[in-house]
């Protein structure tokens, strides 16, 4: 019997616009259609989408209590929950917002760390064609970069210097 390869998850695609014939009906409203997060795992260097941390609902988040304080957390494993907003602009399409936020979490004792204040507000400057990875150590920022590089390069070329000198220098 053959096993069947889960099937991954990719960006979420950029769809028409909303307001189309809606004379001014949700003009300046924010859309999540445009989001996705992934999630990086500093120890193993890998990327993922995970669309269920829209809910904080990630394979990384489910089951863990989260806790208010690193130090509740001492021996977390270290992961990063990056929001990646994909816009177009005349050239195509490409990577407009890329903020990231810290997270750990230890399965053995179904316990983690993160700020959900913070995720929230991340995902918003994400929204906003913000781009915040520099406080990212350099090993996540690079696996990032590749990830990004590698999902769409198309993406990549057409995305502002701004994201790649952050991740790349």
């Amino acid at each position: 019997m053959e096993e069947k390869k889960k099937k991954t998850m990719g960006f979420n695609i950029i769809k028409n616009d909303p307001t189309d014939g809606h004379k001014g009906f949700g003009i300046g409203s924010l859309s999540l259609e445009n989001v996705s997060p992934v999630i990086i795992d500093v120890e193993e260097g890998e990327a993922i989408v995970d669309i269920g941390a829209m809910h904080a609902r990630s394979a990384v988040e489910r089951g863990i209590k989260f806790l208010k304080t690193k130090e509740e957390v001492p021996n977390g494993k270290p992961y990063w929950l990056v929001w990646v907003t994909i816009d177009r602009k005349p050239e195509g399409p490409y990577y407009a917002g890329v903020t990231a936020c810290e997270m750990t979490v230890d399965r053995s004792i179904r316990r983690g760390y993160k700020s959900l204040p913070e995720h929230v507000n991340k995902m918003d400057k994400s929204m906003k064609r913000h781009i915040m990875v520099n406080h990212m150590d350099d090993k996540s920022k690079k696996v990032l970069a590749d990830f990004l590089k590698n999902h769409d390069q198309q993406l990549w070329s057409n995305s502002l210097d701004q994201l790649k000198k952050d991740l790349v220098d």
